[in-house]
C-alpha cells in the first residue's frame, strides 16, 4: 500500500470525544460568565432594533392581507407574512450565535411529502406548517415584548456599571446646585456614618458602590437576559419533537425502500448467475446422462466410461458454483464463527495481500442482518480491487464506535486500496448497488477516490442491541 493510502486511512477511523467532568471553581465559572458578557450585551442592544423593525413589518403585512382576504391579494399577503417572518426567526437564531450559547437546530420547513403539485398547494404549504405561524408570532408579539424589557434593564446595568465607576471623573464637569445637592441631604440623613463629608464626597462615594455593585453583577444579568432570549428561541425558533418523529419515519421509508431495491437487484443478479452458470452445467449434465445411457444400452462400455468421467466433472462444477453462490448470500462461516472471522476468510481469499485489522466486538455487536450486508459489501469491494483498480495491496479494518449522548453505536468499515483511483458512484454498477445495501440499513457508504488513488470505500451503519 502507497505512504499516501496509510496516511489517509490512518486519518479515517473514529475520533472519540472526551468531556471534562471536573467541577469547576467558583471563580473559573465567574471568569465564564465574564467571557461571555460582551457578546450577550452586543445582542441584547442589537436584538431590540431587529425586533421593533420585524414587529413593524410584519403586522404592516399581517394587517394588509387580512383586510384583503376577501380579494385575491390577501391571501398572498399572509403567506409573505408568513414567510418573512421565518426570515427574521432565522436571523434571530443567526444572532443568538454571538452570545456564545448552544445553535438552536433548524426546525422542518416543508412538512408535505405527498407527490400532489399545483399553484395553490405551493402557495399555501406555508398555512399549512404550524412553524410558520410560531415564527410570526415570535417575531410580532413575544420578542419585541421581551426586547424591550431586556433592553432596557441591560441599558440600565450599562450606563450604572460605567457611570458609577467613572463618575469621579465626568461628574466633576457637571454644574453644581452649592447647598441643594443631593450628596448633602444624605450625608445629613445618616450623620453617624457621613457626618463631617462633603456632598461630592458622598456623590462620588455611592456612585462608585452602586457601578461596583452593577459591574460585579453585569455579566449575570446580561447572561442571564441572553440566557431567556435563547430559552424563547429554542422553544419557538427550533425544531419540535414531531419534527424528528416525522425524520424518522421518511428515513425508515427510505432505508426501507433502498433495502427493497437492493434485494431485487440481489435476487436478479442471483438468478443470472445460476442461470449462466450450475444450470447450464446441469443441462449439459442432463444429456451426458442421457447419452450415457444409449451408449450403455449399446453395450459400448469405452464410451459409456468417457460419458462417466465428464459428468462427474460437470456435477463437480455445478456443486463447486452452486457453494460459490450460496456462501455469497449466507456463507457458512458466516454463521459458524461470526463476522469477524468471516472477514478474514474474505480477505484471505483475495488475489492480492489484504492487511486485516477486525475489532473482536463486531461479533457482539452485530446482528446477523448487519454481518450479512457487510460481509456481501466488503467482498464485492475487495473483488472490485481485485479486477479494476489495479491495486497490488489493500487494507480492511472493521470497529465498533461507542454511543454517544443520542447517537447510536456505529460500526464502522474500512477498504482501502493503493489503485490507480476514479472510483465513484454510477447508476447501474456495483457502487450504487453497494451504496442501496448500505442505506437499506440506514448506514452510509463513502468513496474517496481521486485519480491517481487511492481509493477510499467507508461504510457506516448504526447498530442496534444485538438481542440476547
Amino acid at each position: 500500500m502507497t505512504a499516501s493510502a496509510s496516511k489517509m486511512y490512518e486519518g479515517t477511523p473514529m475520533t472519540t470525544t472526551t468531556t471534562d467532568t471536573r467541577p469547576r471553581s467558583a471563580w473559573a465559572t465567574y471568569g465564564r460568565w465574564w467571557l461571555l458578557a460582551p457578546g450577550s450585551a452586543l445582542y441584547l442592544l442589537t436584538v431590540f432594533v431587529l425586533a421593533m423593525v420585524s414587529l413593524t413589518v410584519l403586522i404592516t403585512l399581517l394587517s394588509t392581507g387580512g383586510g384583503l382576504i376577501v380579494l385575491v391579494i390577501g391571501l398572498p399577503l399572509i403567506v409573505l407574512a408568513l414567510v418573512v417572518a421565518r426570515g427574521f426567526g432565522i436571523a434571530y437564531r443567526w444572532l443568538l450565535q454571538v452570545t456564545g450559547l448552544p445553535a438552536i437546530a433548524e426546525p422542518t420547513w416543508n412538512k408535505d411529502t405527498s407527490d400532489r403539485e399545483g399553484f395553490w398547494l405551493t402557495l399555501t404549504r406555508p398555512i399549512r406548517n404550524g412553524h410558520y405561524w410560531v415564527y410570526l408570532v415570535h417575531g410580532m408579539i413575544v420578542s419585541p415584548i421581551v426586547s424591550i424589557a431586556t433592553f432596557t434593564l441591560t441599558t440600565v446595568w450599562l450606563s450604572v456599571s460605567l457611570g458609577g465607576l467613572t463618575y469621579w471623573f465626568w461628574g466633576s464637569f457637571l454644574p453644581r446646585n452649592d447647598g441643594n445637592d443631593w450628596g448633602q441631604y444624605v450625608s445629613a440623613a445618616m450623620p453617624w456614618l457621613l457626618g463631617g463629608w462633603t456632598s461630592w464626597t458622598v456623590e462620588v462615594v455611592l456612585y462608585l458602590i452602586a457601578g461596583v455593585l452593577f459591574a460585579i453583577t453585569l455579566p449575570w444579568a446580561v447572561g442571564g437576559f441572553a440566557r431567556l432570549h435563547h430559552a424563547i428561541a429554542r422553544g419557538m425558533l427550533g425544531r419540535w419533537p414531531s419534527d424528528d418523529l416525522a425524520a424518522e419515519v421518511r428515513a425508515e421509508a427510505a432505508a426501507r425502500g433502498a433495502a427493497v431495491q437492493a434485494e431485487d437487484a440481489a435476487l436478479r443478479r442471483l438468478e443470472r448467475d445460476i442461470h449462466d452458470g450450475p444450470q447450464q452445467r446441469l443441462v449439459r449434465l442432463q444429456l451426458d446422462l442421457a447419452a450415457l445411457e444409449r451408449r450403455a444400452a449399446a453395450g459400448d462400455a469405452d464410451a459409456a466410461v468417457q460419458l462417466a468421467r465428464e459428468s462427474q466433472v460437470h456435477a463437480k462444477a455445478a456443486l463447486d458454483e452452486l457453494r460459490a453462490l450460496s456462501a455469497g448470500v449466507a456463507p457458512p462461516l458466516l454463521q459458524d464463527r461470526g463476522l469477524a472471522a468471516a472477514l478474514g476468510a474474505v480477505a484471505a481469499g483475495t488475489a492480492l495481500p489484504v492487511g486485516v485489522e477486525v475489532d473482536p466486538e463486531v461479533d457482539t455487536m452485530v446482528s446477523p442482518e448487519i454481518a450479512r450486508t457487510v460481509y456481501f459489501v466488503v467482498a464485492e469491494l475487495l473483488t472490485n480491487a481485485v479486477k479494476h483498480s489495479g491495486a497490488s495491496a489493500a487494507r480492511l479494518k472493521a470497529s465498533v464506535r461507542p454511543a454517544f449522548g443520542a447517537q447510536p453505536a456505529m460500526l464502522d468499515v474500512w477498504v482501502v486500496d493503493n489503485g490507480h483511483g476514479g472510483a465513484d458512484f454510477r447508476s447501474g454498477h456495483g457502487l450504487e448497488g453497494l451504496r442501496d445495501r448500505v442505506a437499506g440499513l440506514r448506514g452510509v457508504l463513502v468513496v474517496d477516490s481521486a485519480v491517481g488513488g487511492p481509493t477510499t470505500v467507508g461504510a457506516h451503519i448504526p447498530l442496534s442491541p444485538v438481542p440476547a
